[in-house]
């Protein structure tokens, strides 16, 4: 009789743990907003480039500066134009960079069994990040982005 008590018990148990989420799977984290860091600096891809902050950069120091054509007078439209011109092509090759960093060797993709663990891993490889990445989280899609703060976060991949 206490032999089948304990094996009742412990049937009990076992069921109990496997409704309460207890036992060996993985729970799925909720579909919300986690914050990898405060900022984006020194995220992977192509050195963690901005090319629209380098292209405003850009423009500034042509525009401040002395065209290096004497044809060319300095605050003119042709100044404007040259500018605009030199800094565009700097800016696509910036686009075409990051294009490049994404697309080669870098993992496109993360897997993870558990939030805890994809936070922990993703804060401290930072360099080895690129923007857009997905980040599978116990069967639920991520993506590595940036907040309106500037910070860089892991929202979910709307499908």
């Amino acid at each position: 009789m206490a032999r089948s008590a304990r094996r009742a018990i412990g049937a009990w148990a076992l069921l109990s743990a496997a409704v309460s989420g207890g036992g060996s799977h993985a729970q799925k984290p909720e579909r919300s907003v986690y914050l990898i860091a405060e900022d984006a600096g020194g995220v992977g891809g192509a050195g963690g480039r901005d090319c629209d902050a380098e292209h405003v950069a850009c423009f500034e120091r042509c525009w401040n500066s002395a065209p290096p054509l004497t044809s060319i007078k300095w605050g003119s439209g042709k100044h404007h134009e040259y500018c605009t011109e030199e800094c565009r092509a700097r800016y696509m090759d910036c686009i075409e960079d990051l294009e490049r960093a994404a697309g080669k060797g870098g993992a496109s993709e993360l897997r993870f069994s558990d939030l805890e663990g994809a936070l922990d891993w993703l804060r401290s490889h930072r360099s080895e990040l690129a923007m857009g990445t997905v980040v599978i989280i116990a069967g639920v899609a991520f993506v590595v982005a940036t907040g309106g703060s500037g910070a860089l976060i892991l929202a979910p991949l709307a499908l």
